[in-house]
This record gives C-alpha cells, structure tokens and sequence, in this order.
C-alpha cells in the first residue's frame, strides 16, 4: 500500500484524488441524539463522530479554585473499526482525548473564569462526551471541530443563590462562554511529502505523524508529535497552511453556528 501511495504521490495526487493539502468534505447533521445540553454530529469524509456536553454544578479542582471544570472523554466504539475494542479509554482514546482537551484549554476557547458561582466552593462542571462512531482516518481533526461546535451550541442552566448561599438551579439558560474557535489540523509525511487530513490508509503508511491547533489569532497554540519526526522546515511549512485551512474552515463553521441559532 505505501509503495502504491508514493506512486502516486509522486505523480502529485493521492490515491483518494485529493491534493496534498486538501481536506476532505466536512457535513454536520442536524438533529437531536443524545439528552446532553449541546451536541454536534460530524463527518470528516467518512470518519463520523458525534460529541454531547453535559453540565453540572460543584467543587472546583484544589489547585484552580476560580475556575469551572471542563472534562473530556473519547469512546472509541467497537462499530467504528475493527481494531476498537469494549472496556475502559485505552491510551488511543486516552491521547485523542488529551489532544482536544489542549487545544480547547490553551486557546482559551472556554472562559472557565466565567463558570464560577461561587469562588473556591462552587462551580460548573462541563463534561465533554467524544464518540467515534466511523473511523477512515484523523480522528482528532474531526472529534476537535465537532466539540468546538457542541459548545457553541451548549445551554446550560443558570443557577442563582439564596440568601443562605443554596444553589438553586432555574428555568433560565445560559450559553457556554466560548471565544473564536480553535481547530486542530493533523499531517502526516510518507516518504518526503506532507499531507493534511490523512485517511486512514495514511496513517497506517505513514512515516511521521503531527497535530497542531491554531487559535482565533493564528497562533499554534498545542502541538502533539504523535508518531516519527519532522524538520523545521517541514513544520514552519505546516503551520502556514494549519492557518490558511483555518480561514477556510471557519466559513462552514459560521454557517453551522448560524443555522444553528435560527432552529434554536
């Protein structure tokens, strides 16, 4: 398979047609398919994945103590690949769920500031939940884009205190404070060419492997080497396309957004 794939890159395409640096078709389905507060169900070609949040309210971590907790979690479900299996986060899921988790928390893309109720003694909990439900490939692109959008589109109930300090939780929602989206843009190198957005074919046959994420100022905010090495150039090179990509991506991502708010 690897030797087919430089066969074919070397006569500048991949073998799915796509350019070097061309990303394949992103649909969100409308819908409602879990109970949680906010969702979105993704498709990245044909990885499929489809992220709930849900909320709650109490502690703040120790060592955070004027700030809301936000936890992620990656099911990686058998039906989605062969190579998945039942039981507890394996360190796959275990890495795909750290690599959202810091991309969400390093751009900042959630004010957890803002999700105290109580400083020291009372805050929101967010819990994000990842499902993989297909999976042809970059995972982490595809989990990272569709909890970006979950919490856009998250209602969470706003809670009031009484005169003794008890919480109360009302009727009355509130949005999940977001700020400009953060994405995560995978490559990966085969032989001496890059590509974005590998399949799943890819990554198997691939030398190196990387993910980065880009913040609303199109910075590299998180960085994760997930497998080989690339040079400084080749990176220098990657995040310049990361930031055109961006720029791209968040057209489809405001359209989202915007239906989004007209169904609400």
């Amino acid at each position: 398979m690897k030797e087919y794939m430089l066969k074919e890159l070397k006569n500048g395409k991949r073998v799915d047609g796509r350019s070097f640096y061309e990303m394949r078709e992103i649909e969100v389905r409308p819908g409602s398919y879990t109970k949680s507060c906010g969702e979105a169900w993704l498709s990245l070609g044909g990885t499929k994945v489809l992220v709930g949040v849900s909320a709650d309210i109490g502690e703040p971590f120790p060592d955070t103590p004027e700030k809301g907790v936000m936890v992620s979690n990656v099911e990686l479900l058998p039906l989605a690949s062969p190579s998945f299996e039942p039981g507890p986060p394996d360190e796959n899921s275990i890495e795909l769920a750290r690599i959202v988790d810091r991309a969400l928390r390093s751009s900042k893309y959630v004010d957890l500031d803002k999700l105290v109720i109580v400083p020291g003694k009372l805050v929101y909990l967010l819990f994000l939940d990842m499902y993989v439900l297909d999976h042809k490939g970059n995972l982490a692109d595809a989990l990272t884009l569709a909890t970006v959008i979950a919490l856009a589109k998250s209602k969470i109930p706003k809670v009031s205190l009484s005169s003794d300090g008890t919480p109360a939780v009302m009727n009355e929602q509130i949005s999940v404070p977001v700020s400009d989206p953060v994405m995560n843009f995978t490559f990966v190198k085969i032989g001496d060419y890059i590509l974005l957005d590998p399949n799943l074919d890819e990554e198997i046959a691939s030398d190196a492997m990387i993910t980065m994420a880009i913040d609303g100022q199109g910075r590299i905010c998180s960085i994760q080497l997930r497998k080989g090495f690339f040079r400084d150039v080749e990176i220098k090179k990657m995040y310049e396309i990361a930031r055109e990509k961006r720029k791209e991506l968040m057209s489809v991502l405001e359209e989202v957004l915007r239906v989004g708010q007209e169904t609400a």
